[in-house]
C-alpha cells in the first residue's frame, strides 16, 4: 500500500475516534490540542474550508512518538499567485454575502489554511478544518453564532496538486464532506468509488492530454521529451500522454522526473540528457515551483534551443517570467484553463494591508516577501529581511502574479467553486421557497449534514455572470474548455501570455483544436515551426524501415521496390502500381506502361517485311522464268508441276511472316501459327515428292522397273494433299480447343507492356513444328540416299543441302525462341521462317535458273543426259 494511503488511513481512524469520543460525552466536544497552524478565517452561519499552497516546501520531520509533535511552518518562497487564489475565495464569499438574492439571511464564513503543496501538511490542515477550533466551539456553546451545519466545515475548496488532493479526498469521502478542487487535474480522481465526495471546477487531465497530443501531432512533432515530478499529477499525465502519442506514431525521446528536493547533481544529470538529445520539444507536467530550479540552471547553460510545451499547472505562472528565464521560456506553448476578468477583484486585492491581528498572518507573509522588508509587530526575530516595513507600501507600484488579474484562470476556478457551493446551499436551504411565505428567507430551523450538501452540489446547474454554465457531470467534472497560450516578449521586455487558440474537449473530433499559427512566436524568436524528429521524413519514392531495437520514429529510408511508389513524405509502406502501370524513374507516381509489339513502322519490322516481300518477288521471278522456259529440258526434267506448286508454297511461306507483324488481335493470333504450319507442310511435301520422284526416276532406268508409273502425277497430288491435310487437322483442333489469344505481358521489362499472342496450349505449337520436322527428316533421308546420283540428276544433292540449311535454322530457332524477350520472340520466328524459306528457294531453284539463263547450252536433251560432246 502506498505511503499516501497509509497516512490517510491513519488520519481517518483518528478522525473516526474523535467523532465517537464526542458522541460518548453527550455532544460535549473539545479539542485535545491545537496544531497552531496559521489560518485565515471569518465566522459565518456556514463556514467553508479552503486549502491553498501558499508555500512550495513542507519540512520533513522525524517524530519519535515520545513527545507531542511541534508544528512545522512551511518553507520556500511565498506564492503570490496562490495568495491571489485565497483572496479570490474571500472576495467571492463577501460578494455572495452582499447579494440579497443568493442565500438571503445566511452569511458565509471561511477558514483557509496553507497546504504547502504536500500530502502530510494537507492532511493536517484538513483535520484542523473538519475538527473545528476552540473559538468556534466556545461560540457555538454560548449561542453567539448561528451554525447551520452539523460539521464545522461542510465543504472544502482545495487543493492545487493531485497527490495531496487524493489523500484529502480519500479521508473526506467516507464522511460525505464535499471537496471541490480548483487545480487538481489527475485523471485518477475521476474514480467515484474511491473519491465519492470529490468534485472539481477544473477539467480532468484526460482532456488536456488529448489536446496536447493533438497539438503535438498538428505541428508534426513525433520525437519529444517529457519532464515531470514525483507526484500523481505528473505520473498519470505523462503516462496517458505517452500512450496516446505512441498510438499516433509518435515517440518519447526521454523522460525525466524531478525529485521533490533535487540535488545539484540530479539537476545537472537531467540537463546533460536534454543537451545530448536530438528532441527539440519538451512536454513538462509540473508546477512552477518544481520547475524553477531546473529552468534556472538551463538558463545558466544557455539551453535555449528547446521548445517548451507547458501543462496547465505552469503555463500562466508569473514566477517563471523573470528576465533570467526569458531566453529559455520565450515562445513556450501550452494549455491554460478558460480565463476571464472578474469585476471588482483587482480593487479588492489592492485593499490588502498587513495587520498584527492573527487572521492577517498570510497577509503579513505576503507583504514581507513582496517588499523585501520585515514587519515590526510580527512574532519572531529571525526574519531574513533587515529593513522594516511601514505598512503603507503601494501595491499598485508592483507587478507580479498577485496583481495580474487581467485574465484570471485558476482564480476563476476558485470563484466558480464558491458560487457552486452557494447555489447548492441555496437549494438545500430552500431559499426563496413559497412554503416559507417569503422570497427572502432560507430554511434555517434544522442543521444539514455535509452529505446533503454533496447531494445538491452534484445537481447544481446555473449560468454565472460571465454567461458560462456551471455544473458537474456524473464524474464531478466541468466542461473541458482550454485556451492555448504562447509566451511572448512585449515592447517593455517582459513576458505576456498571448492566446493563440482554443481547445474544446466536448466538441466533435476534428473540431476540438483551433490554432492561429500566425500569432505564435517560437522558441529562440523564430517564426517557423520547430522540427523535432528522430529521423527526417523519407522523401517521396522511398519508405521508412525501422531500425532494430530503436523506436519507430528512428528509421532508415529505403527506395521503393520495383513496381511500387510512394507519393508522400514519410510513407511507411510503398503502394503497388495498378496493372499495366509502372513507377516513373523517381518512383513517385504511376505512369501507363508503353505497349510494345513488332510494328510495321519500326526499323526491325520494316526490314523483316522488306525481306518477306523480296522473297515473294524472287519466287515470282523464278516462277516467271520457269513458265517462259517450261518447254526446256531442265524444267521438264525437274517435274514442272511440282516446281510450280513448290514455288507457290514458298510464296505462302514468305507471306505468312507478314501475319506476325503488327498489333496482335484474336484473328492474327489464330492465323499466324496455322498459316506458318500449313505453308511449310505444303512446301516440305512438295520437296518430298520431288525427292521421291528423283529416286524413282533413277530406278526407272533399270530394266523392268514400274515404280515411276506407280507414283505418277495423281499419286503425287494425293500424297501432298494427305500430308497437308494432317497439318490442317492438327491446327484446326489446336485452334478450336485452346487457341492463342492477345496478351499483355508485363514480366519482361518494367515500364513496358509486351503485346503478344499467348499460347494456352504450347504443345500444340510444338506438335505442328514437329510434324514439319518429321516430313523434313524424311525428305532429308531420301535426298541423302540420292546424293551420289549422276550429275545430270543433281536435284537430290540440292535438296539435301537445302534440308541441312532448313535443319540448322529451326534447330537454332527453338532455344532462341524460348530465350528472346518481348517482341524479339516474334522477330526470331519471322527470321527463322524467312531464313529457311530463302534457303529452300535458293538451293533448289537458283542453280536451275543459272543453267536456264546463263548456260543455255546445258539446257538441252544431250546436256541433261550427259551425252553432249566436250
Amino acid at each position: 500500500m502506498p505511503v499516501t494511503k497509509l497516512v490517510a488511513l491513519g488520519l481517518l481512524l483518528l478522525l473516526c475516534f474523535s467523532v465517537v469520543f464526542c458522541n460518548a460525552l453527550d455532544n460535549r466536544c473539545w479539542t485535545l490540542g491545537d496544531f497552531n497552524s496559521p489560518v485565515l478565517e471569518q465566522d459565518g452561519d456556514i463556514v467553508i474550508g479552503g486549502l491553498f499552497p501558499m508555500h512550495y516546501i513542507a519540512l520533513e520531520t522525524d517524530h519519535n512518538y515520545s513527545e507531542r509533535p511541534q508544528h512545522q511552518e512551511c518553507s520556500g518562497r511565498f506564492d503570490f499567485r496562490a495568495f491571489r487564489w485565497v483572496q479570490t475565495m474571500v472576495f467571492a464569499i463577501e460578494e455572495i454575502n452582499s447579494n440579497s438574492s443568493l442565500l438571503p439571511g445566511v452569511t458565509l464564513g471561511y477558514r483557509i489554511l496553507d497546504s504547502c503543496d504536500h500530502v502530510h501538511t494537507s492532511l493536517r490542515s484538513m483535520l484542523f478544518l473538519v475538527n473545528g477550533t476552540s473559538s468556534q466551539t466556545q461560540a457555538n456553546a454560548d449561542g453567539s453564532a448561528k451554525c447551520l451545519s452539523s460539521a464545522p466545515v461542510p465543504a472544502v475548496i482545495g487543493l492545487a496538486s493531485s497527490s495531496p488532493t487524493r489523500a484529502v479526498a480519500q479521508t473526506l469521502g467516507p464522511f460525505g464532506i464535499p471537496l471541490i478542487s480548483y487545480f487538481a487535474t489527475c485523471t485518477c480522481l475521476t474514480d467515484k468509488k474511491e473519491y465519492p465526495s470529490f468534485l472539481r471546477t477544473v477539467p480532468s487531465d484526460v482532456f488536456q492530454v488529448q489536446g496536447l497530443v493533438q497539438l503535438v501531432s498538428h505541428f508534426g512533432w513525433r520525437w519529444v521529451g517529457t519532464v515531470g515530478t514525483d507526484d500523481d499529477y505528473s505520473h498519470y499525465g505523462i503516462q496517458a500522454f505517452t500512450e496516446q502519442l505512441e498510438k499516433l506514431g509518435g515517440c518519447i525521446a526521454f523522460h525525466h522526473t524531478i525529485p521533490k528536493a533535487p540535488s545539484q547533481a540530479q539537476i545537472h544529470a537531467i540537463l546533460n540528457s536534454l543537451e545530448g538529445s536530438t528532441a527539440q520539444v519538451i512536454i513538462a507536467f509540473a508546477t512552477e515551483g518544481q520547475l524553477l530550479e531546473l529552468l534556472v540552471e538551463a538558463a545558466h547553460r544557455n539551453l535555449t534551443r528547446m521548445q517548451w510545451v507547458a501543462s496547465e499547472a505552469w503555463v500562466t505562472a508569473k514566477l517563471l517570467t523573470i528576465p533570467e528565464l526569458h531566453p529559455v521560456l520565450d515562445g513556450t506553448l501550452g494549455f491554460a484553463f478558460r480565463g476571464t476578468t472578474i469585476p471588482g477583484l483587482a480593487e479588492f486585492l489592492l485593499r490588502v494591508r498587513p495587520s498584527p491581528k492573527p487572521e492577517s498572518v498570510f497577509t503579513n507573509m505576503f507583504w514581507e516577501e513582496l517588499f523585501g522588508c520585515r514587519l515590526g509587530y510580527k512574532d519572531g526575530g529571525d526574519s531574513e529581511f533587515s529593513s522594516l516595513c511601514t505598512g503603507s507600501e503601494d501595491l499598485m507600484e508592483t507587478e507580479n502574479s498577485y496583481t495580474d488579474v487581467s485574465r484570471v484562470r485558476i482564480s476563476y476556478n476558485v470563484y466558480k467553486a464558491v458560487y457552486a457551493i452557494a447555489h447548492a446551499l441555496h437549494q438545500l436551504l430552500q431559499c426563496g421557497s413559497k412554503e416559507h411565505g417569503s422570497d427572502h428567507i432560507c430554511k434555517t430551523e434544522s442543521k444539514f449534514s455535509p452529505w446533503q450538501l454533496l447531494h445538491y452540489l452534484k445537481k447544481v446547474h446555473f449560468t454565472n455572470q460571465f454567461n458560462e454554465k456551471v455544473y458537474f457531470d456524473n464524474n464531478g467534472e466541468p466542461v473541458p474548455l482550454y485556451d492555448i497560450i504562447n509566451w511572448q516578449k512585449n515592447d517593455r521586455g517582459t513576458i505576456w501570455f498571448q492566446m493563440v487558440g482554443t481547445y474544446d474537449g466536448s466538441a466533435p473530433h476534428g473540431q476540438q483544436l483551433k490554432i492561429d499559427e500566425g500569432l505564435i512566436q517560437w522558441a529562440g524568436g523564430h517564426n517557423k515551426v520547430p522540427v523535432s524528429l528522430c529521423t527526417p521524413p523519407c522523401p517521396p519514392g522511398t519508405r521508412q524501415a525501422t531500425r532494430p531495437g530503436q523506436p519507430v520514429c528512428c528509421f532508415d529510408c529505403l527506395p521503393c521496390a520495383e513496381g511500387e511508389i510512394s507519393n508522400i513524405s514519410g510513407a511507411t509502406e510503398c503502394i503497388k502500381c495498378p496493372q499495366y502501370y509502372w513507377p516513373n524513374n523517381e518512383r513517385v507516381s504511376c505512369v501507363a506502361g508503353i505497349e510494345e509489339f513488332l510494328s510495321y513502322h519500326e526499323i526491325m519490322g520494316i526490314i523483316l517485311i522488306s525481306l518477306s516481300l523480296f522473297g515473294v518477288a524472287v519466287a515470282t521471278v523464278i516462277t516467271w522464268i520457269f513458265f517462259l522456259f517450261r518447254s526446256t529440258p531442265i524444267v521438264k526434267a525437274n517435274n514442272s508441276e511440282m516446281s510450280f506448286l513448290l514455288l507457290l508454297s514458298l510464296k505462302l511461306c514468305f507471306l505468312c511472316s507478314l501475319v506476325f507483324v503488327g498489333r496482335p488481335s484474336p484473328w492474327t493470333c489464330r492465323a499466324r501459327q496455322a498459316a506458318f504450319g500449313i505453308s511449310f507442310v505444303l512446301c516440305i511435301s512438295c520437296i518430298l515428292v520431288k525427292t521421291i520422284v528423283v529416286l524413282l526416276a533413277f530406278r526407272s532406268t533399270m530394266p523392268g522397273s514400274i515404280s515411276l508409273k506407280l507414283f505418277g502425277p495423281p499419286q503425287q497430288r494425293v500424297f501432298i494433299f494427305c500430308c497437308t491435310t494432317g497439318q490442317v487437322i492438327l491446327c484446326a483442333c489446336w485452334l478450336a480447343l485452346a487457341p492463342p489469344y492477345p496478351y499483355k505481358n508485363t514480366s519482361y521489362q518494367g515500364g513496358k507492356i509486351v503485346l503478344e499472342c499467348k499460347d494456352v496450349w504450347p504443345l500444340g505449337f510444338y506438335l505442328a513444328l514437329g510434324y514439319i520436322g518429321l516430313l523434313s527428316c524424311m525428305c532429308f533421308a531420301l535426298s541423302f540416299l540420292g546424293r551420289k546420283l549422276p550429275d545430270t540428276f543433281n536435284e537430290a544433292k540440292l535438296i539435301t543441302f537445302s534440308m541441312l540449311i532448313f535443319f540448322a535454322v529451326w534447330i537454332s530457332f527453338i532455344p532462341a525462341y524460348n530465350s528472346s524477350p518481348g517482341k524479339y520472340t516474334v522477330a526470331v520466328e519471322i527470321f527463322a521462317i524467312l531464313a529457311s524459306t530463302f534457303g529452300l528457294l535458293f538451293c533448289i531453284f537458283v542453280p536451275k535458273c543459272y543453267v536456264i539463263l546463263l548456260r543455255p547450252d546445258l539446257n538441252t536433251k544431250k546436256g541433261m543426259t550427259g551425252k553432249m560432246s566436250k
